[in-house]
């Protein structure tokens, strides 16, 4: 409580005095959010388990957050507090009933990552196997609802000062996905599941989970090496194509969120990593962290469908119809733009049309501010769902930002096939008539071609301009002698 009352103090006083809107005052309110940002990354650390949870979900909240706040609690992601090599021996002593030398030849002491609910050690098995060793830090179980209680009443005092923000909703969030992320066993069942749903992509490895050493607070499995998907330095180093991730990581989650409806939520870099494959030497992609899925209902999946069929296709009444229908209510272009993260320009214009520039990002960031309120309310109303998908793209923009490829046409294409996958897919299951499905697939597969031959004059454009651009320049340099 004495952090919410300091933050507060900060900047009811540091403010007072200074013009509203003047250079100042924005420097000043810059200094104020840094500084409030870093007590709060402090209470996190200092109360680990739920609190940094939760600090990691604020870092995503791009759309709703100043610039300095996500900035700083993104070190929540991978510089969380550890737990002693005692604790972590005591958690696999008490679990798998026998000591660490029993069990392996070989186990690391200093962790490969900590997170907020648990950290891994790498380890080498008496067959051989080199594993990867996921172990809960032992008092995250019995804080985490006193945890989620406190937070409840700190999120009370924020609304007794700020009336018009609402973010119960985080308290409700944590209060049904942290029983989830705690059982190990619910974990490694996600990971299994999302490896046979997209078994079809050559390009992703899910590490392989060894059931007979995994428990609610352990979980055994395969060890795999790889750089965080945002490090384009080692992609250069191990000549990755940063372009073909970025296409891969689109495919993946299109097919999650549109074909399949179930979707991991937690992309942040420290759980996407990339390599070359052994023996092929093809980029792969490695997902971890299988503990938070949203599961969408066939109902939103197919009006998350619509909605963004419309945004990419510029169908703006189509655009409002699903918005709507998702709960955004007169709130429709906000919630456009938080969806596309794009201004309200961009998707009238068509957000397939142009990247986004510095200056619209920009624009956004500053703008939110003025739109806080409005933001609140429409997180209070929109489906559960929605919340954790709002933070997956958050999240995969942030990879997509670093790598310099947000917002590629090709991206929105794939999102466009999956979407008619999964239209198609649901109209044939709703029909008896033979007819009727046989009309169902020439239309799929209609618009599939036409979604390919618009990817090709793309590229043939591409290409051209990139023919006229290297004429201009053999025009303009001097030919050496």
């Amino acid at each position: 409580m004495s952090t919410t009352a300091v933050i507060s103090y900060d900047y009811l006083t540091s403010l007072r005095s200074v013009p509203y809107g003047s250079e100042e005052y924005s420097q000043l309110q810059s200094e104020v959010h840094l500084r409030s940002a870093r007590r709060l990354c402090e209470l996190c650390c200092a109360n680990r388990g739920t609190f940094i949870k939760v600090g990691q979900h604020l870092a995503a909240l791009e759309y709703l957050l100043p610039q300095e706040y996500t900035s700083t609690l993104k070190v929540l992601h991978s510089q969380a507090p550890q737990s002693s090599m005692q604790e972590v021996r005591q958690v696999i002593r008490e679990d798998l009933g026998k000591e660490i030398p029993d069990l392996f030849v070989s186990f690391d002491e200093t962790p490969l990552g900590a997170a907020s609910l648990a950290q891994v050690h790498k380890a080498v098995l008496h067959d051989g196997r080199t594993v990867a060793v996921k172990v809960q830090h032992p008092k995250v179980q019995t804080q985490s609802s006193k945890d989620i209680l406190l937070m409840e009443m700190l999120l009370l005092a924020v609304k007794q000062l700020f009336p018009e923000f609402e973010f119960m909703w985080l308290v409700d969030e944590a209060k049904k996905n942290l029983p989830l992320e705690l059982d190990f066993l619910n974990e490694g069942r996600n990971a299994e599941k999302v490896a046979q749903m997209l078994k079809q992509f050559d390009f992703l490895k899910v590490p392989q989970i060894y059931w007979e050493l995994s428990t609610k607070r352990v979980l055994l499995m395969e060890f795999v090496d790889g750089g965080q998907v945002n490090d384009r330095n080692y992609m250069e180093r191990n000549k990755i194509d940063v372009n073909q991730i970025s296409r891969h990581l689109g495919k993946m989650y299109s097919e999650m969120i549109f074909v399949n409806g179930f979707v991991h939520c937690d992309p942040h870099p420290g759980n996407v990593l990339v390599r070359k494959q052994p023996g092929t030497g093809k980029a792969e992609i490695i997902l971890l962290d299988h503990g938070l899925y949203q599961v969408l209902t066939e109902e939103f999946r197919l009006d998350y469908c619509h909605l963004w069929q419309s945004l990419i296709w510029t169908d703006m009444k189509r655009v409002k119809k699903y918005s709507q229908r998702l709960g955004a209510g007169d709130l429709y272009p906000l919630f456009a733009c938080m969806l596309t993260a794009r201004s309200w320009n961009s998707v009238n214009r068509g957000i397939s049309q142009a990247p986004v520039t510095a200056t619209e990002d920009s624009e956004i960031r500053n703008n939110a501010a003025n739109y806080l309120p409005q933001i609140s309310q429409l997180l209070n109303h929109v489906p559960r769902q929605m919340l954790l998908i709002f933070k997956t793209n958050d999240l995969l923009r942030g990879i997509e930002a670093a790598l310099g490829t947000r917002a590629s046409a090709s991206s929105f294409l794939n999102m466009s096939r999956c979407c008619v996958r999964a239209l198609a897919t649901h109209n044939r299951k709703t029909t008896c008539s033979f007819f009727r499905r046989t009309q169902i697939s020439f239309s799929e597969a209609f618009s599939l071609w036409q979604i390919d031959l618009h990817e090709l004059i793309l590229r043939v454009k591409a290409l051209r301009l990139t023919s006229w651009v290297l004429a201009l320049l053999c025009r303009l340099l001097p030919a050496p002698h």
